[in-house]
């Protein structure tokens, strides 16, 4: 086989798509033989149940897309290194490309894979596509990262974002393709046990779908502004699930919003802001790693959080009955839908971080365990910006006031009555789904009375500012 026709192998990771996909197009347009492979290995087996249960699904629907172009999607399992060499052994390949990642474990996981490669002979190369600008060229006028976002949003609103490559229609096969593990034996969905029925509804996966919810978010972009902060209204993009796996490519979608901003459609701007505020948790995530792990903001290690996991009121959140409507709504919400309303997300870490004082850290791993839309950067950094511990000039004082939030962005309560089943003559169906998607373990059912409050809201907001000015006097 001559050199200029041995494979290249695809690494696809959270860049489940055609197009939009500089690896990709660098690979199909080569004329080489392409060998897409997926590699289910340890970063991926530590992933909560709902988003590897949500990854599988995309896996499935890329395979499909991938099928439809007469090539396929390898399937192995193991560590990532040694799976890639036995497919060059297996294939001949000389080269591995992939798009980049940008978390501390990856980063370190993908520069151990690219010496290795490189030694042994095979071009390994990491291209952009998950971000619209690599954290490492975007910085303040003295050269730092930004650590505040506004700024940041300054810095880079006026920069050309690369267009976006087309789709990838075409790719040569190779001679032999190399042996694949079943999907289905994987069986990446299987923590999520009865709830996955629940939630299964609501979920198209695939970059088909994600293209066709970007074209229903433009046809209402012009409400972006005035509704996204509605529990009751359909006002926000729904695009996030896609965006994390990399089914929807960021480009896309800023050129596509950008091009409706051009023809003056209003809330285009709001929206491209937002945009940018996931980058921003990207930046964040890159330059400081521990954003993931640990108080961003060092001086709140001494914070009393409860970091008991077990402690009732964690108990009594977890299951969603802390007898605050609003509260629970959102994590019913989740446990139906696997997604939860942006602004219930801020109220429900509010609520636990605040007024009954736990660890954020509790929160933001439960999050990673039951979001179908589960994003490193984006979760971290959520759950920090309104715990206190993270990037935000309006730190631990601001407390949101979940029953003013709740008359204020659910003024008839619709959003309540969808989601809470209790004390209703006639429930909805969706909330009635919330005791069909928690564990059975839970012990819950509708005709069940609604909670007391844990912890009444003036009393929890009163002891969390309490906790905090004694922080401030040690």
């Amino acid at each position: 086989m001559a050199h200029g026709q041995t494979p290249i192998i695809i690494w696809f990771r959270r860049d489940l798509r055609l197009s939009d996909h500089p690896a990709l197009t660098a690979a199909a347009e080569s004329g080489r033989p392409v060998i897409p492979v997926f590699v289910c290995d340890d970063l991926v087996g530590r992933l909560g149940s709902a988003p590897k249960w949500r990854l599988e699904l995309g896996l499935g629907a890329l395979a499909e897309g991938l099928a439809r172009l007469d090539s396929r999607l390898i399937l192995r399992s193991g560590d990532a290194l040694a799976q890639l060499q036995n497919i060059v052994a297996e294939t001949g390949a000389t080269s591995v490309y992939w798009s980049r990642s940008y978390d501390l474990a990856s980063i370190e996981r993908d520069t151990e894979i690219k010496a290795a490669l490189t030694e042994q002979g095979v071009t390994a190369k990491s291209f952009a596509g998950h971000l619209l600008f690599e954290p490492w060229t975007v910085a303040t006028k003295a050269g730092q990262p930004f650590r505040v976002y506004t700024p940041m949003w300054r810095a880079v609103q006026g920069r050309d974002v690369p267009a976006p490559a087309a789709k990838v229609t075409r790719l040569q096969s190779p001679d032999t393709w190399p042996a694949t593990e079943d999907l289905n034996a994987w069986q990446m969905g299987r923590a999520m046990n009865r709830g996955a029925a629940v939630v299964r509804p609501f979920v198209q996966p695939g970059e088909q779908a994600a293209r066709d919810h970007l074209d229903e978010f433009l046809d209402r972009v012009s409400k972006y502004s005035s509704q996204r902060d509605r529990l009751d209204q359909d006002g926000t993009s729904n695009l996030s699930e896609y965006l994390s796996l990399g089914e929807l490519g960021p480009r896309t979608v800023w050129h596509r919003v950008h091009q409706a901003a051009l023809m003056g459609v209003s809330g285009t701007e709001a929206f491209l802001r937002q945009l940018v505020w996931r980058e921003f948790a990207y930046h964040l995530m890159y330059h400081t790693p521990h954003l993931l792990s640990d108080n961003w903001k060092p001086e709140w290690d001494s914070f009393p959080w409860n970091t008991d996991p077990e402690h009732p009121d964690v108990i009594a959140w977890t299951q969603a009955r802390t007898g605050i409507p609003v509260v629970d709504a959102g994590l019913r919400q989740m446990y139906v839908t696997g997604r939860m309303h942006n602004r219930a997300r801020m109220i429900v870490a509010s609520y636990l971080t605040k007024h009954l004082m736990t660890h954020w850290k509790i929160g933001m791993q439960w999050f990673e365990e039951c979001l179908i839309d589960w994003d490193p950067a984006c979760n971290a950094m959520g759950w920090q910006w309104v715990a206190g511990s993270g990037p935000d000039a309006a730190p631990f004082f601001r407390i949101f006031n979940p029953q003013t939030q709740a008359e204020k962005f659910d003024p008839d309560g619709a959003y309540l009555r969808r989601w809470i089943a209790e004390g209703h003559r006639k429930s909805s169906a969706t909330a009635r789904s919330y005791f069909k998607a928690v564990p059975r373990s839970w012990n819950l059912h509708e005709d069940a009375d609604y909670p007391a409050p844990v912890v009444a809201l003036a009393e929890g907001r009163s002891r969390a500012l309490g906790a905090y000015e004694s922080r401030k006097t040690h």
